[in-house]
């Protein structure tokens, strides 16, 4: 069966998915899968919606605000793949006992790149009693940007992923405050289709998350460093041992789900999270938003790690 998904953009903690595809997790449920990239992560819905591709990776806030847009939106999230935020705060100066109410005040530079950062990071102010318009936050720039902004002194702390988190503590010149994953579940990654789709190939389906379930097994049984080099060419510009601290990082924190099952907890608090900054305005219900069936069917079955 020949299969496109859609790779929502380049980044570490996506690195289940290219494990998938260079272990063979494909090929061994005879799949053929074509990766493509979108100009941008905010078309994917779109382009499943047009029948562009079949399946797609990315958050579930791209099936919310899709939903909420159009109550006929038939795109769904079928397995789960990042059950926690990934990103990081890292500051100029050491921020021991970090609390939210620490960013009113200093200069935050927040990620422009993609909206789910900052749509998370405002919920965790207001859970702790702040408004987010309190934050003091810099003008939209890449995460590269905003690290050499706090390497030069202009910004107090920054929001990022991996690796500018690893660089900047790496160098002395940036502080960990705050891994994200700490708040818990959050529902950060879904492989994501329509159900018509899943209507006209059920099997399918079923096999990409039996393929991705196998490969969650194998990345639980191994190390960071050979994960990071069955992945590496995915991520060139990042040293193999520098993918391996990261990757450990993900395990040992659960940034990584070990199930494909989409957990309830995570993708209501992200559905909470997205009503709370205005992002949605219609809160729907978790099976709104998921289909179920496929990830419970091969648990039940059990499959060997690939």
């Amino acid at each position: 069966m020949k299969l496109t998904l859609i790779e929502n953009f380049r980044a570490l903690f996506y690195a289940p998915f290219y494990a998938a595809a260079e272990l063979g997790a494909w090929r061994a449920e005879d799949l053929e899968v074509r990766m493509i990239t979108p100009k941008t992560s905010a078309e994917t819905i779109e382009i499943l919606a047009a029948g562009g591709a079949e399946v797609s990776w990315g958050g579930p806030m791209r099936l919310m605000i899709a939903l909420d847009k159009d109550a006929a939106s038939d795109s769904v999230a079928f397995c789960e793949v990042v059950g926690r935020d990934p990103f990081f705060l890292v500051g100029r100066e050491p921020r021991p006992g970090f609390a939210m109410k620490d960013l009113v005040g200093p200069r935050v530079a927040t990620v422009s790149e993609v909206p789910t950062p900052w749509i998370c990071l405002q919920r965790d102010l207001v859970l702790a009693g702040i408004d987010p318009a309190q934050v003091r936050r810099t003008p939209a720039r890449t995460m590269a940007e905003n690290l050499a902004a706090l390497r030069a002194g202009e910004v107090d702390v920054i929001q990022v992923f991996q690796p500018f988190a690893h660089s900047a503590v790496a160098d002395g010149r940036g502080h960990l405050w705050h891994r994200a994953s700490d708040r818990g579940l959050a529902c950060y990654t879904t492989l994501n289709t329509t159900r018509a789709f899943i209507r006209s190939q059920p099997d399918t389906v079923l096999r990409v998350t039996r393929a991705m379930y196998r490969t969650q097994k194998w990345i639980a049984a191994h190390p960071g460093a050979t994960l990071a080099a069955v992945v590496s060419d995915y991520l060139p510009d990042v040293p193999r041992d520098v993918l391996a601290e990261c990757f450990d990082g993900y395990k040992s924190t659960g940034v990584w789900s070990t199930s494909p099952i989409v957990q309830r907890a995570g993708l209501e608090w992200k559905r909470d999270a997205m009503r709370s900054c205005g992002a949605i305005a219609k809160p729907a219900a978790y099976e709104d938003y998921v289909d179920l069936q496929f990830a419970e069917r091969v648990m039940r079955e059990d499959p060997p790690s690939i």
